[in-house]
């Protein structure tokens, strides 16, 4: 394939991603492969284990969004097991997964995303008084001043002098594509150091119900944490004020720093409203259910599937339904017992290690063979897009108020189409606007919460199908969780009391998958077709695309052998390959 774009890892993403574009002779690119390149086998270390600990196994998938494999893991043994959880442990639980959408939100778009659309070095070339002039047009927020902008601007030099970017290296700075303003890029440099500050008060919920962070503790039929206001090691009165404080922090930081950030970046990157797309095509398993965790008609986040960007038409997605909940391995590097051009219900699901590829290091992914450790999740055989923009366009076409007003916003003040939303551009704005709909509903959470308490209902754990005798030879159960990178489930088989068949279906196995047995891309590779790069060795405009998904391929590996001893690791670094 001539002129083939190789970018290997691509950076500020958790895990290791290769991306390859075609280039004609615009560099314009005409088709895109999307590898994941590393295999972890959780679901090989959990067969014959007890599931009411595969949660503590599956927590271990991610190290940046800690908490939702254990939701899905926990919710697909009660799902299995029919058990309810008390309203208390429910509410607990939407207000860590609320906290997890907010924390993680923020950390996207300022450490992971932000620096795509910001030049740091140019920032050193602002008028800290001009900065000052439009935080204060802005918003609110206390950090204003001209001397305040200009401490930062020392910051940033001083980095730069060093010579040692330190948490600023392997970006493309001095780029054609960056457009904003020097005093822009100070105002966004300076809330990205803010923002990694802000955390340690957005991490406090997921400390006090889980007990630490990251890795909150878990437990099937609720939450292991009792609610008793004169106990010193349960829920009481001071830990519900730190709270509720670490909720007006949170909400302060996203109405205050990081919507009107959104806004003031957006307006110089218009024509990616435009672009990034790929599909029209999104799933949504939903999210925030309410008295406890099973009516799906309750749920804030209805569970969805919208095709050909359909929003009149919602489909509710049944993840029992053998005949399209469906995984494809025909270019994976997995086989089948059926063939390989079988597509197989994650309950039937198989995790069978073959590595055909190459061996590395090699030049390109073989693509018309096998090429990624990421399977092909299909809906109905039809590629989807989850995350931010399929949870907001579920809200939007399911009537939530607060999301429609959201949007029209956002629509108003960038003077954009409503088509907009289908693209990098609205990628990313949805991520805003959901943060803002999750950090808004903890308060009333926190408030439905206390009024439980103060009726006394105080119960944060269901104990009735603990014990495995009372459990059915057999159960299958489904575990969802909205996962901020979007849709996540987790289908499980209880035989005799043991995992007999674990399966997790991740987000980024569906953005991120390759082609499947009808030859269909997967969601990154279908967004980046018709994208142009200004300078093909700095492929900054791929990097947009690609991380406005918010990809997630897992944590740098670790080899131990059988005595425990460290084989190595394997880090992470940048290649750019033109041919």
């Amino acid at each position: 394939m001539a002129n083939r774009l190789v970018i290997d890892p691509i950076t500020r993403i958790e895990g290791h991603l290769r991306i390859e574009a075609a280039l004609d002779g615009n560099n314009k690119v005409t088709q895109a492969y999307s590898s994941g390149t590393m295999v972890r086998g959780i679901e090989i270390i959990l067969r014959g284990r007890d599931p009411r600990e595969a949660w503590a196994f599956t927590q271990r998938a991610c190290g940046v969004c800690t908490t939702v494999h254990s939701f899905a893991s926990i919710r697909s043994v009660e799902d299995a097991l029919g058990i309810k959880i008390p309203k208390a442990a429910n509410l607990i639980r939407n207000l860590m997964i609320a906290q997890q959408y907010v924390h993680d939100h923020v950390m996207h778009f300022y450490h992971l995303h932000a620096l795509d659309w910001v030049d740091v070095v140019s920032s050193l070339k602002a008028d800290p008084a001009q900065t000052s002039a439009i935080q204060q047009k802005i918003s609110t927020w206390a950090n204003s001043s001209p001397g305040y902008f200009a401490d930062v601007q020392k910051k940033v030099q001083a980095i730069v002098d060093s010579g040692q970017l330190s948490i600023f290296a392997n970006a493309y700075w001095g780029h054609p594509a960056y457009k904003l303003p020097p005093e822009v890029n100070l105002l966004a440099v300076a809330h990205y150091l803010e923002a990694l500050d802000w955390q340690k008060d957005a991490v406090k919920i997921h400390t006090i119900f889980g007990g630490k962070n990251p890795h909150p503790n878990f437990v099937v039929g609720g939450v292991p944490m009792p609610i008793d206001l004169n106990s010193d090691t349960a829920l009481n009165a001071n830990r519900l004020s730190i709270i509720s404080d670490s909720i007006d922090k949170m909400v302060a930081f996203v109405d205050q720093v990081y919507i009107p950030d959104l806004l003031a970046i957006a307006p110089y990157y218009l024509d990616y409203g435009g672009l990034g797309e790929g599909l029209g095509n999104f799933l949504t398993w939903g999210e925030f259910p309410g008295d406890d965790n099973s009516d799906i008609s309750k749920f804030l986040v209805p569970r969805a599937v919208i095709l050909n960007r359909d929003l009149s038409h919602i489909q509710v997605p049944d993840p029992r339904d053998f005949t399209r909940m469906q995984e494809f391995v025909a270019h994976s590097w997995y086989n089948y017992n059926e063939g390989d051009q079988a597509g197989l219900h994650p309950w039937k699901g198989e995790t069978n290690l073959n590595y055909t590829g190459p061996k590395p290091p090699y030049d390109y992914l073989t693509v018309d063979q096998k090429y990624s450790w990421l399977k092909a999740p299909r809906w109905a055989e039809t590629p989807m897009e989850v995350g931010p923009l399929a949870r907001v366009l579920a809200m939007y076409a399911g009537g939530n108020a607060e999301t429609k007003e959201l949007v029209d916003l956002v629509l108003k003040t960038l003077n954009v189409p409503i088509t907009a939303v289908f693209s990098t551009l609205g990628r990313t704005a949805a991520r805003a606007i959901e943060t803002k709909v999750f950090a808004d509903i903890m308060r009333t959470y926190y408030n439905d919460l206390v009024a439980e308490i103060k009726a006394g209902n105080t119960s944060t754990f269901n104990g009735d199908m603990w014990d495995p005798i009372t459990w059915p030879a057999r159960a299958e159960g489904f575990g969802y969780m909205e996962a901020p990178r979007g849709a996540l489930g987790h289908w499980i088989v209880i035989a005799n009391g043991k995992i007999e068949n674990y399966q997790m279906v991740v987000p980024t196995t569906w953005n991120g998958s390759p082609r499947d047995q009808k030859n269909q891309a997967g969601a990154y590779e279908a967004s980046l077709v018709g994208t142009t790069l200004a300078k093909p060795e700095w492929p900054l405009e791929i990097l947009r695309t690609i991380h406005s998904f918010d990809p997630c391929m897992a944590c740098a590996i670790h080899m131990v052998d059988a005595t425990g001893n460290d084989l190595g690791e394997v880090g992470t670094g940048l290649s750019v390959c033109v041919s």
